[in-house]
């Protein structure tokens, strides 16, 4: 790692865990963060996110996108890109990997069907649901629940999309046991870790829609950003044939982000005159941002991929079917506990909402594959891809 900026995160400096560990912190070479880092690696939750939704619900394909793979593509943009601001790289890294653990199958029709199941209970959101499963719900230590992850990771993770004025009851009841200080900003990793995912999905959403023929390059030139970066391709490799530069164009495009992103970010924080990262969440605004000019083209290019892609036929109808999915398993967990595995059965409550909260657990933690799997043995059997 290099050396750090004053305005950074350092280990050294954190505000700790909510419980102490037998055998102090420093237990071999790891300090703080890094330690977070292998706890998400090595947890349940983070494994479970290889079968589940990125782009498409469930993909036939081995070659798309995933939870997962979507995750280590944003940790890889954040890492690199912290390293060259002088943040932290394994706090950006740590929260990189981990912005997505609450996720339900099936990406947002999962979460959709979740918030209706849950309306008269206090609803669901799948970034309160990141914290509510690495704080109560994982739980491979034996004197307490959670994976015990720094402050500056969980506050990282619970404002990496800016402050929360108006949390809702998940993030209260982890806020009471932990404040986390929701209504200021976060730190400039956490912040890193949110615009890399906006980078990684902006073209990793490309490439996999190029690949399932639910786009055409035709369509994407009409986007500026799209164009500038392919004349700029096409330039450098007039004699390679268009369909063996549609990768490039996506590696052009993250680059130009990045780039932009560090230079603007530069900027940002000199005219800030930030000195701490005390500094940084007392400031009242972002500073890990693209330039305006970018970031409007960035809009453009998000407004074309929902139209196009997010969109499309095709993928609106998985995803009615996906929340088809999840709403049954819902009211059949609700009409019979028993049909939940012992060690979530035998936990479930007969009051609410508690009762409807614990089923939406048990929910958003499986799968696509084994939401399906469970759909078809209680309900039949629900062709995702047909």
């Amino acid at each position: 790692m290099t050396s750090l900026a004053s305005y950074a995160c350092h280990p050294s400096a954190s505000l700790g865990r909510l419980h102490a560990e037998a055998g102090g912190e420093m237990r071999g070479p790891r300090d703080m963060f890094q330690r977070d880092r292998d706890r998400i690696i090595h947890s349940i939750a983070f494994r479970r996110l290889r079968h589940k939704t990125q782009v498409f619900v469930s993909p036939d394909g081995d070659h798309f996108r995933v939870r997962l793979t979507h995750s280590l593509e944003v940790a890889q943009i954040g890492r690199t890109t912290a390293r060259t601001l002088g943040l932290n790289e394994d706090l950006t890294e740590a929260l990189c990997l981990a912005h997505d653990i609450g996720h339900p199958p099936f990406g947002h029709a999962g979460e959709d069907a979740l918030e209706a199941a849950l309306d008269d209970h206090g609803g669901f959101d799948h970034n309160a649901h990141t914290l509510r499963t690495l704080m109560l719900l994982e739980s491979p230590y034996p004197r307490f629940r959670g994976l015990n992850l720094s402050w500056e990771m969980l506050e990282g993770l619970a404002k990496h999309n800016g402050p929360i004025a108006h949390p809702g009851w998940a993030m209260r009841e982890l806020d009471a046991l932990f404040p986390l200080d929701l209504t200021s900003h976060a730190s400039l990793e956490a912040q890193l870790a949110a615009i890399s995912d906006d980078i990684a999905y902006d073209n990793h959403d490309i490439d996999d829609g190029l690949r399932a023929g639910l786009l055409t390059l035709d369509q994407l030139l009409d986007v500026p950003l799209v164009r500038t970066c392919w004349d700029r391709v096409r330039a450098r490799y007039p004699d390679v044939p268009q369909d063996r530069l549609l990768r490039e164009l996506v590696r052009e495009q993250i680059g130009v982000m990045a780039n932009d992103l560090i230079e603007a970010t530069r900027r940002n924080i000199a005219e800030s005159r930030v000195e701490t990262v005390e500094d940084v969440r007392a400031l009242g605004r972002t500073l890990v941002a693209f330039s305006p000019e970018l970031a409007a083209q960035e809009r453009d290019l998000k407004r074309f991929m929902y139209a196009t892609l997010y969109h499309h036929p095709e993928q609106l109808a998985a995803a009615d079917r996906a929340r088809v999915i999840v709403t049954d398993l819902f009211a059949a967990y609700q009409a019979d506990p028993a049909l939940m595995p012992p060690e979530w059965r035998d936990d479930c409550a007969l009051q609410e909402p508690t009762r409807s909260r614990h089923i939406a657990d048990f929910i958003a933690g499986m799968t696509d594959r084994y939401a399906e799997k469970r759909h078809a043995e209680i309900c039949g059997a629900m062709a995702l891809n047909p």
